[in-house]
């Protein structure tokens, strides 16, 4: 069976002519949850942006499953990090979750997959409300809520959490753990954070500095489902964000330690 994802060859350049991504691969499999951990800077939205169809690539090729991307892919949505900008302030909750819907769905349709999406992330009570009378983690719920009532076979996220304080960004993670179970997606997570990488992904993809590639690709084999204690806690999960951490720090490999 085909990946879900598969990026092959991807070049892609800045107008000025600053190469960003050159020649970088990578997949993931259907239902699979992949996180991209690496440095500012080095190309990760803009990889995003080219899956998603909204960047056509300099070079190399895009497939979502097995097709090549040329414009928006079918049963795709993408989650922001700034739900301030994505979020429609003059509409309420409700109508910001119906807008991504196929406009020739039946008004009942509609209407029952806001209802579901909305009760999905725990927020069915605030469908009249406006976006700025919810909170920064309620705002983020609705992005995602948005994205789930198009039924994506993939979606694609972009530091989702990171505008969020310590606690609610636990709760948006494992919400995101949840409704991943429900809905069967495959999931394409950009993150800095080390532990929400491995937290969160079956695999953890580590980038170098830009030009971006693939320095390593850590299988996940933590216990589910997961905890936000005990799983931080578990040897497995120090050794993972520890392996994570050197690649980051060191992309081309440890230095050998000084002998005395």
């Amino acid at each position: 069976m085909a990946p879900m994802l598969e990026v092959r060859d991807l070049v892609v350049d800045y107008g000025d002519g600053t190469r960003v991504l050159d020649g970088l691969s990578l997949a993931v499999a259907r239902d699979e949850v992949v996180c991209l951990l690496g440095p500012s800077g080095c190309g990760k939205s803009t990889l995003l942006r080219a899956v998603a169809g909204l960047r056509p690539p300099d070079g190399g090729t895009v497939l979502v499953r097995g097709r090549p991307v040329d414009g928006v892919p079918d049963g795709l949505a993408v989650v922001f990090q700034d739900y301030g900008r994505s979020l429609m302030p003059w509409s309420t909750v409700a109508r910001n979750v119906a807008f991504g819907l196929p406009r020739d769905l039946d008004r009942p349709t509609r209407a029952a997959r806001v209802r579901e999406a909305l009760g999905s992330v725990g927020l069915a009570d605030v469908a009249d409300r406006r976006p700025g009378q919810l909170s920064g983690g309620m705002a983020q719920r609705v992005a995602i809520a948005r994205a789930l009532a198009c039924r994506p076979t993939l979606m694609l996220m972009d530091e989702p959490f990171a505008s969020v304080d310590a606690q609610t960004r636990a709760d948006l993670e494992d919400l995101l753990l949840r409704v991943r179970r429900e809905y069967g997606t495959t999931v394409l997570l950009v993150t800095h954070d080390i532990d929400e990488s491995v937290y969160l992904g079956d695999r953890v993809l580590v980038l170098s500095p830009r030009p971006a590639a693939v320095v390593d690709d850590l299988t996940v084999d933590l216990p589910s489902p997961r905890d936000q204690i005990t799983t931080r806690e578990d040897d497995g999960f120090v050794r993972l964000r520890t392996r994570a951490a050197e690649r980051l720090r060191y992309p081309d490999g440890a230095p050998e330690t000084p002998r005395a």
